[in-house]
């Protein structure tokens, strides 16, 4: 296979677009890791962060375009800078179908979209932390019109800041995600709720269990809701295996919950071909890519 950028060419100069915590320690981290990366944000306390981290503030994009702004303000978040019409733009936004629907149709095989899995409750550039993607796994979106030139580099980007890449589709991604990150913060909210409801005493009582089950409660709510409302036909169908599961006789339950979330698994090293296909099987598999080579990619697969 040629024509694919090698890991010994260039790199491509890295403009992020919303410098809170993801964004922000994203371009700390590549500017930590020595690569070209410049910022901007709206505002300027955030702007003045990230230049504190070595970013270069500007509205120039080039390069590598990073969406990294709350998914309502997605559409128009480049709206009045200067973006080089050749630029890549990428995303980390929580939910990939309606972000491809609205940037896809403008940006065509330019856009690759992606969601790192990693953040905190917290926001804004106060939780800036350059370390934030060690060790995270970053869905990246392999459509059938995706570039995989595009796709590649973008893939370098979550490389260099310490994450593992996994090649998904945004259907899948949304799929996925509904139920490990979205009906978890419902569920959040829901234990809190009802526990606010079983009174004083109780939440005086509250410890380990409660405060671990509720701690993504303490997100900002405008960005729980633009989750879940934003993937409400795939969290819909998560709530109902939920409910399904609650119905089902308690030990059983909790038998088979403890047997799932304590197997031991280990990691079988692959090498995949720059292939939409090969890419695509290694994420369905469980896997993830952990290192860009000439002609294919290194990285591992779940081995029970």
């Amino acid at each position: 296979m040629t024509g694919f950028p090698v890991p010994t060419m260039p790199v491509p100069p890295v403009s992020v677009v919303g410098l809170g915590q993801l964004g922000g320690s994203l371009a700390a981290a590549l500017a930590a890791a020595g690569r070209p990366v410049s910022g901007w944000d709206v505002d300027p306390a955030a702007r003045a962060a990230a230049e504190d981290h070595g970013v270069q503030v500007s509205q120039e994009l080039t390069g590598v375009v990073v969406l990294a702004v709350p998914l309502p303000a997605m559409a128009t978040a480049l709206d009045g800078l200067r973006v080089d019409p050749g630029a890549t733009v990428t995303d980390l936004g929580s939910v990939k179908v309606p972000v491809l629907t609205a940037l896809g149709a403008a940006l065509g095989d330019r856009f690759v979209g992606g969601h790192p899995m990693c953040g905190t409750e917290r926001s804004g550039h106060t939780a800036v932390d350059p370390d934030l993607f060690t060790g995270a796994r970053w869905a990246l979106c392999l459509e059938p019109g995706t570039d995989l030139h595009r796709w590649l580099r973008v893939a370098e980007i979550a490389l260099t800041v310490g994450a593992e890449v996994v090649p998904v589709t945004a259907a899948e991604h949304d799929d996925a995600v509904a139920a490990i990150s979205a009906v978890p913060h419902l569920l959040a909210a829901a234990l809190a709720a009802a526990a606010g409801q079983a009174g004083p005493l109780a939440l005086s009582l509250a410890a380990g269990s409660f405060r671990d089950g509720t701690r993504v409660v303490g997100s900002d709510p405008a960005f729980v809701t633009a989750l879940v409302e934003g993937n409400a036909g795939p969290t819909t169908a998560a709530l109902d295996r939920v409910r399904a599961q609650l119905a089902r006789p308690w030990a059983e339950l909790v038998a088979d919950g403890h047997a799932v979330r304590t197997a031991s698994t280990g990691r079988r090293p692959v090498r995949v071909p720059l292939e939409r296909a090969a890419l695509l099987a290694l994420g369905r598999s469980g896997g993830a890519v952990s290192r860009r080579l000439a002609a294919f990619v290194e990285g591992w697969v779940p081995e029970l």
